[in-house]
Protein backbone atom coordinates (compact mmCIF):
# COMPACT_ATOMS: atom_id res chain seq x y z
CA UNK A 1 0.00 0.00 0.00
CA UNK A 2 2.87 2.31 0.79
CA UNK A 3 4.35 1.81 -2.68
CA UNK A 4 1.03 2.89 -4.14
CA UNK A 5 1.06 5.95 -1.91
CA UNK A 6 4.52 6.85 -3.12
CA UNK A 7 3.42 6.64 -6.75
CA UNK A 8 0.32 8.71 -6.11
CA UNK A 9 2.43 11.29 -4.31
CA UNK A 10 4.30 12.00 -7.52
CA UNK A 11 1.20 13.68 -8.84
CA UNK A 12 0.22 15.71 -5.78
CA UNK A 13 2.02 18.87 -6.86
CA UNK A 14 1.39 18.26 -10.56
CA UNK A 15 -2.38 18.12 -10.67
CA UNK A 16 -4.31 21.15 -9.46
CA UNK A 17 -8.07 21.19 -8.84
CA UNK A 18 -9.44 21.21 -12.38
CA UNK A 19 -12.62 19.24 -11.91
CA UNK A 20 -14.88 22.03 -13.15
CA UNK A 21 -12.81 23.11 -16.12
CA UNK A 22 -14.42 23.01 -19.53
CA UNK A 23 -12.76 20.39 -21.71
CA UNK A 24 -12.03 20.84 -25.38
CA UNK A 25 -14.68 18.98 -27.34
CA UNK A 26 -13.79 16.17 -29.69
CA UNK A 27 -15.07 18.22 -32.62
CA UNK A 28 -12.59 21.04 -31.96
CA UNK A 29 -9.56 18.78 -31.66
CA UNK A 30 -7.38 18.80 -34.73
CA UNK A 31 -6.72 15.63 -36.65
CA UNK A 32 -3.06 15.88 -35.72
CA UNK A 33 -3.85 15.97 -31.98
CA UNK A 34 -5.86 12.77 -32.28
CA UNK A 35 -2.99 10.89 -33.89
CA UNK A 36 -0.73 10.65 -30.83
CA UNK A 37 1.38 7.49 -30.89
CA UNK A 38 0.07 4.63 -28.79
CA UNK A 39 1.93 3.69 -25.67
CA UNK A 40 4.05 0.55 -26.03
CA UNK A 41 3.69 -1.49 -22.86
CA UNK A 42 5.64 -4.42 -24.28
CA UNK A 43 8.45 -4.84 -26.79
CA UNK A 44 6.22 -7.31 -28.64
CA UNK A 45 3.38 -6.23 -30.93
CA UNK A 46 0.90 -8.98 -30.01
CA UNK A 47 0.59 -12.23 -28.15
CA UNK A 48 -1.43 -14.98 -26.50
CA UNK A 49 -0.13 -16.47 -23.25
CA UNK A 50 -1.70 -19.24 -21.14
CA UNK A 51 -0.65 -19.63 -17.49
CA UNK A 52 -1.18 -22.02 -14.63
CA UNK A 53 -0.78 -20.99 -11.00
CA UNK A 54 -0.57 -22.55 -7.55
CA UNK A 55 -0.71 -21.19 -4.01
CA UNK A 56 0.29 -23.05 -0.86
CA UNK A 57 1.35 -22.37 2.69
CA UNK A 58 0.37 -21.83 6.29
CA UNK A 59 -0.73 -18.61 7.94
CA UNK A 60 -2.24 -17.99 11.39
CA UNK A 61 -3.20 -21.61 11.96
CA UNK A 62 -4.67 -22.09 8.50
CA UNK A 63 -3.39 -24.24 5.64
CA UNK A 64 -4.04 -22.68 2.24
CA UNK A 65 -3.86 -24.40 -1.13
CA UNK A 66 -5.17 -23.52 -4.54
CA UNK A 67 -4.67 -23.49 -8.26
CA UNK A 68 -5.82 -21.52 -11.25
CA UNK A 69 -5.40 -20.55 -14.87
CA UNK A 70 -4.90 -17.25 -16.63
CA UNK A 71 -5.16 -16.27 -20.28
CA UNK A 72 -3.70 -13.06 -21.67
CA UNK A 73 -4.45 -11.66 -25.12
CA UNK A 74 -2.84 -8.46 -26.33
CA UNK A 75 -2.05 -6.45 -29.44
CA UNK A 76 -0.92 -2.92 -30.37
CA UNK A 77 2.14 -3.46 -28.14
CA UNK A 78 -0.08 -4.05 -25.12
CA UNK A 79 -2.23 -0.92 -25.49
CA UNK A 80 -5.15 -3.34 -25.92
CA UNK A 81 -5.13 -6.32 -23.56
CA UNK A 82 -7.60 -8.72 -21.97
CA UNK A 83 -6.77 -10.97 -19.00
CA UNK A 84 -9.13 -13.73 -17.85
CA UNK A 85 -8.39 -15.52 -14.57
CA UNK A 86 -10.06 -18.53 -12.97
CA UNK A 87 -8.93 -19.87 -9.60
CA UNK A 88 -9.94 -22.13 -6.73
CA UNK A 89 -8.57 -21.79 -3.20
CA UNK A 90 -9.18 -23.96 -0.14
CA UNK A 91 -8.49 -22.88 3.45
CA UNK A 92 -8.35 -25.55 6.15
CA UNK A 93 -8.32 -24.43 9.78
CA UNK A 94 -7.94 -26.42 13.00
CA UNK A 95 -8.58 -24.30 16.08
CA UNK A 96 -8.88 -26.06 19.43
CA UNK A 97 -9.71 -29.30 17.68
CA UNK A 98 -12.45 -27.75 15.55
CA UNK A 99 -11.75 -28.32 11.89
CA UNK A 100 -13.17 -26.17 9.15
CA UNK A 101 -12.68 -26.20 5.39
CA UNK A 102 -13.70 -23.39 3.06
CA UNK A 103 -13.33 -23.32 -0.72
CA UNK A 104 -13.71 -20.21 -2.86
CA UNK A 105 -13.89 -19.95 -6.63
CA UNK A 106 -13.07 -16.76 -8.49
CA UNK A 107 -13.53 -15.72 -12.10
CA UNK A 108 -12.34 -12.31 -13.25
CA UNK A 109 -11.83 -10.50 -16.52
CA UNK A 110 -9.83 -7.29 -16.86
CA UNK A 111 -9.47 -5.38 -20.11
CA UNK A 112 -7.11 -2.50 -20.82
CA UNK A 113 -7.91 -0.30 -23.80
CA UNK A 114 -5.43 2.58 -24.21
CA UNK A 115 -5.60 3.62 -20.57
CA UNK A 116 -9.26 2.78 -19.98
CA UNK A 117 -9.53 -0.21 -17.65
CA UNK A 118 -12.58 -2.52 -17.50
CA UNK A 119 -13.11 -4.92 -14.58
CA UNK A 120 -15.87 -7.52 -14.83
CA UNK A 121 -17.77 -8.45 -11.65
CA UNK A 122 -19.52 -11.71 -12.42
CA UNK A 123 -21.34 -11.73 -9.07
CA UNK A 124 -22.94 -8.33 -9.63
CA UNK A 125 -23.06 -8.83 -13.40
CA UNK A 126 -21.54 -5.39 -13.91
CA UNK A 127 -18.42 -3.96 -15.54
CA UNK A 128 -16.55 -1.17 -13.74
CA UNK A 129 -14.68 1.36 -15.87
CA UNK A 130 -11.73 3.30 -14.49
CA UNK A 131 -8.34 4.70 -15.51
CA UNK A 132 -5.25 2.50 -15.36
CA UNK A 133 -2.84 4.46 -13.17
CA UNK A 134 0.27 2.55 -14.23
CA UNK A 135 -0.38 3.12 -17.93
CA UNK A 136 -1.21 6.80 -17.42
CA UNK A 137 1.97 7.26 -15.38
CA UNK A 138 4.11 5.78 -18.13
CA UNK A 139 2.32 7.81 -20.79
CA UNK A 140 2.89 10.96 -18.73
CA UNK A 141 6.58 10.55 -18.06
CA UNK A 142 7.76 8.63 -21.13
CA UNK A 143 5.16 8.67 -23.92
CA UNK A 144 7.61 7.75 -26.70
CA UNK A 145 10.18 5.74 -24.77
CA UNK A 146 11.27 2.18 -25.33
CA UNK A 147 8.93 -0.15 -23.45
CA UNK A 148 11.75 -2.20 -21.98
CA UNK A 149 13.53 0.88 -20.65
CA UNK A 150 10.38 2.16 -18.95
CA UNK A 151 9.61 -1.18 -17.34
CA UNK A 152 13.13 -1.66 -16.03
CA UNK A 153 13.23 1.88 -14.65
CA UNK A 154 9.97 1.23 -12.79
CA UNK A 155 11.34 -2.03 -11.36
CA UNK A 156 14.56 -0.35 -10.26
CA UNK A 157 12.62 2.48 -8.59
CA UNK A 158 10.93 -0.22 -6.45
CA UNK A 159 14.28 -1.71 -5.46
CA UNK A 160 14.26 -4.37 -8.15
CA UNK A 161 17.47 -5.93 -9.47
CA UNK A 162 18.24 -8.02 -12.52
CA UNK A 163 19.82 -11.24 -11.28
CA UNK A 164 20.48 -13.03 -14.56
CA UNK A 165 19.10 -14.50 -17.80
CA UNK A 166 17.38 -17.86 -18.24
CA UNK A 167 15.53 -19.70 -20.98
CA UNK A 168 11.84 -20.36 -20.35
CA UNK A 169 9.57 -21.95 -22.95
CA UNK A 170 12.41 -21.35 -25.38
CA UNK A 171 12.45 -17.58 -24.79
CA UNK A 172 15.51 -15.75 -23.45
CA UNK A 173 14.14 -14.12 -20.30
CA UNK A 174 15.61 -11.55 -17.96
CA UNK A 175 15.27 -12.67 -14.34
CA UNK A 176 14.40 -9.93 -11.86
CA UNK A 177 14.11 -9.90 -8.08
CA UNK A 178 11.55 -7.28 -7.02
CA UNK A 179 10.50 -6.90 -3.38
CA UNK A 180 11.04 -10.61 -2.74
CA UNK A 181 9.30 -11.73 -5.92
CA UNK A 182 11.31 -13.42 -8.65
CA UNK A 183 10.05 -12.98 -12.19
CA UNK A 184 11.12 -14.10 -15.63
CA UNK A 185 10.40 -11.46 -18.29
CA UNK A 186 10.56 -11.72 -22.06
CA UNK A 187 10.50 -8.29 -23.68
CA UNK A 188 8.31 -6.92 -20.89
CA UNK A 189 5.96 -9.91 -20.64
CA UNK A 190 6.23 -11.91 -17.41
CA UNK A 191 6.35 -15.63 -18.25
CA UNK A 192 7.03 -16.92 -14.75
CA UNK A 193 6.58 -15.55 -11.23
CA UNK A 194 7.56 -16.91 -7.83
CA UNK A 195 6.90 -15.11 -4.54
CA UNK A 196 6.30 -15.85 -0.88
CA UNK A 197 4.28 -13.44 1.27
CA UNK A 198 3.46 -14.16 4.93
CA UNK A 199 4.20 -17.83 4.46
CA UNK A 200 2.07 -18.20 1.33
CA UNK A 201 3.99 -19.23 -1.77
CA UNK A 202 2.59 -18.33 -5.17
CA UNK A 203 3.91 -19.70 -8.45
CA UNK A 204 2.57 -18.61 -11.83
CA UNK A 205 4.13 -19.85 -15.03
CA UNK A 206 3.21 -19.82 -18.69
CA UNK A 207 2.34 -23.17 -20.23
CA UNK A 208 2.34 -21.74 -23.76
CA UNK A 209 3.25 -18.39 -25.28
CA UNK A 210 2.93 -17.18 -28.88
CA UNK A 211 4.03 -13.73 -29.95
CA UNK A 212 3.73 -11.44 -32.98
CA UNK A 213 0.65 -13.29 -34.19
CA UNK A 214 -2.82 -12.27 -35.31
CA UNK A 215 -5.10 -12.02 -32.26
CA UNK A 216 -8.81 -12.01 -33.25
CA UNK A 217 -10.99 -9.13 -32.05
CA UNK A 218 -13.32 -11.69 -30.47
CA UNK A 219 -10.66 -12.32 -27.81
CA UNK A 220 -11.24 -8.80 -26.45
CA UNK A 221 -15.03 -8.98 -26.12
CA UNK A 222 -16.56 -8.43 -22.67
CA UNK A 223 -19.75 -9.97 -21.25
CA UNK A 224 -22.99 -8.15 -22.03
CA UNK A 225 -23.16 -6.47 -18.61
CA UNK A 226 -23.92 -2.79 -17.89
CA UNK A 227 -20.80 -0.60 -17.65
CA UNK A 228 -20.46 1.54 -14.52
CA UNK A 229 -18.07 4.50 -14.76
CA UNK A 230 -16.25 5.15 -11.51
CA UNK A 231 -16.47 8.62 -9.98
CA UNK A 232 -14.06 11.06 -11.60
CA UNK A 233 -13.53 8.88 -14.67
CA UNK A 234 -11.91 10.65 -17.61
CA UNK A 235 -12.11 9.37 -21.15
CA UNK A 236 -9.01 9.25 -23.34
CA UNK A 237 -9.53 12.70 -24.88
CA UNK A 238 -10.02 14.30 -21.46
CA UNK A 239 -7.02 12.43 -20.12
CA UNK A 240 -4.88 13.74 -22.97
CA UNK A 241 -5.79 17.28 -21.91
CA UNK A 242 -4.81 16.45 -18.32
CA UNK A 243 -1.48 15.05 -19.49
CA UNK A 244 -0.71 18.19 -21.50
CA UNK A 245 -1.34 20.34 -18.43
CA UNK A 246 0.93 18.07 -16.39
CA UNK A 247 3.60 18.38 -19.05
CA UNK A 248 3.42 22.16 -18.84
CA UNK A 249 4.32 21.98 -15.12
CA UNK A 250 7.32 19.68 -15.47
CA UNK A 251 9.88 22.49 -15.58
CA UNK A 252 8.51 23.95 -12.36
CA UNK A 253 8.69 20.59 -10.62
CA UNK A 254 12.20 19.91 -11.88
CA UNK A 255 13.43 23.13 -10.22
CA UNK A 256 11.80 22.36 -6.85
CA UNK A 257 14.13 21.58 -4.00
CA UNK A 258 13.29 18.67 -1.73
CA UNK A 259 12.14 21.00 1.05
CA UNK A 260 9.93 23.03 -1.30
CA UNK A 261 8.34 19.87 -2.70
CA UNK A 262 7.83 18.41 0.78
CA UNK A 263 6.10 21.57 2.00
CA UNK A 264 3.84 21.71 -1.06
CA UNK A 265 3.05 17.98 -1.03
CA UNK A 266 2.18 17.88 2.67
CA UNK A 267 -0.11 20.88 2.27
CA UNK A 268 -2.16 18.86 -0.25
CA UNK A 269 -2.07 15.61 1.77
CA UNK A 270 -5.79 15.49 2.57
CA UNK A 271 -5.79 11.77 3.41
CA UNK A 272 -2.76 12.01 5.66
CA UNK A 273 -0.84 9.27 3.83
CA UNK A 274 2.29 11.36 3.29
CA UNK A 275 2.31 12.54 6.92
CA UNK A 276 2.67 8.90 7.97
CA UNK A 277 5.79 8.44 5.84
CA UNK A 278 9.27 8.66 7.29
CA UNK A 279 11.73 11.31 6.16
CA UNK A 280 13.57 8.63 4.17
CA UNK A 281 10.39 7.56 2.35
CA UNK A 282 9.53 11.16 1.50
CA UNK A 283 13.05 11.66 0.15
CA UNK A 284 12.69 8.49 -1.96
CA UNK A 285 9.42 9.83 -3.31
CA UNK A 286 11.04 13.13 -4.28
CA UNK A 287 14.03 11.39 -5.88
CA UNK A 288 11.71 9.08 -7.87
CA UNK A 289 9.71 12.05 -9.10
CA UNK A 290 12.86 13.87 -10.25
CA UNK A 291 14.09 10.72 -11.97
CA UNK A 292 10.81 10.34 -13.86
CA UNK A 293 10.88 13.98 -14.95
CA UNK A 294 14.37 13.44 -16.37
CA UNK A 295 13.13 10.32 -18.13
CA UNK A 296 10.28 12.37 -19.57
CA UNK A 297 12.81 14.82 -21.00
CA UNK A 298 14.94 12.03 -22.40
CA UNK A 299 17.87 12.64 -20.05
Amino acid sequence: MKKVSIIIALFIVIVSCKGNETKVSNDTKSKTEKQDPKLKRYEIKSGIVHYKSTVSGKVMGSVISGSGTEDIFFKDWGALELVETKATQTTNTNIFGQKKSETTNTHTIAKLDNGESYHVDFNKKQIFLRRDMGMDMTKTFQPNADAGKVGKSMLESMGGKKVGNEKFLGYDCEVWDVMGAKQWMYKGVVLKLEMTVMGIKTIKEATSAKFDINVPDTKFQLPNFPIIKEEGFLNNDEMDDEMKEMDANMDKLAKMSYQDWKKEALSHDEDGELKNMSEEELRQTYDMMQKMIKMRKGK
